[in-house]
């Protein structure tokens, strides 16, 4: 184990998409079972989650620019600073910021590392997002509702594959939002490169995760009904607002910014 402090509730015989992507940022707080899947994935695989969690700090820091003062990560992942209320609350100091995962290990570091500043608050849920209408309920007990919310959906969806409604689950969580809120999704494909696609999935088949990377088309029913923001539905390194153009590579995500209306 390298995760510091053993913890009973932690499964460590089974591998975890939130420990496996801790690897992948060069985090330590995984077990072997995890490593193991992390090191037959393509080498591609750290470069793009990198990419993926620049595209989080650069869509989180924008809508906190906007007037956005409440955000609903759900899929966090181990903490790796700086987190998104990190981001945010350096824009929006009051900013609310709740988080959401299903593994206890992510728990046991939230508890210690997402302490929000002291003008905004920061909270987390223990819940799965198969458990949408869980969530929304714990969430109000931080949230505001009536007022706009920025819904986090990173590199989460991709592990539900279509007979567990990830469309569905989008939608419920969306419709609780009011008018002016925000859906900020990144999921994994491999049609930029799709010679990848097969290890990939390999790798994560073997630590029995489900795996369902989706193409282009695939992706847009998750933003339907909704405004994509400048400039639309891209890779990671293509979508940025008012910071100069990040360093174009291909990318395994797509990601997108889009209102409630």
């Amino acid at each position: 184990m390298t995760a510091g402090i053993p913890d009973s509730s932690v499964d460590t015989s089974k591998p975890h998409p939130a420990r496996v992507y801790d690897w992948l940022l060069g985090g330590k707080d995984n077990y072997p079972v995890d490593q193991e899947v992390a090191g037959k994935l393509p080498a591609e695989a750290r470069a793009n989650a990198a990419r993926n969690r620049a595209f989080m700090h650069r869509a989180s820091a924008w809508l906190a620019g906007q007037g956005v003062g409440q955000f609903l990560d759900i899929g966090t992942g181990i903490p790796t600073a700086p987190n998104l209320h990190q981001v945010v609350q350096g824009v929006t100091p009051h900013a609310r910021v709740v988080y959401a995962d299903n593994d206890p290990i992510v728990l046991r570091h939230a508890e210690a590392l997402l302490a929000g500043g002291p003008e905004g608050a920061t909270d987390y849920i223990h819940a799965d997002v198969r458990r949408p209408a869980e969530i929304l309920e714990r969430a109000a007990r931080t949230l505001d509702f009536t007022r706009p919310v920025a819904l986090s959906l990173i590199a989460l969806m991709h592990f539900l594959p279509d007979d567990q409604d990830p469309y569905g689950i989008t939608r419920r969580l969306v419709e609780a939002l009011p008018g002016g809120s925000f859906l900020v999704l990144s999921h994994g494909t491999a049609d930029q490169h799709p010679e990848l696609r097969q290890e990939t999935e390999s790798a994560y088949k073997r630590g029995a995760i489900a795996l369902r990377m989706r193409t282009r088309q695939e992706v847009e029913p998750f933003f339907e009904g909704l405004e994509l923001v400048e400039p639309g539905l891209v890779t990671a390194p293509e979508w940025y607002r008012d910071e100069p153009a990040p360093v174009y590579e291909r990318s395994g995500f797509y990601v997108g910014v889009a209102r409630v209306p």
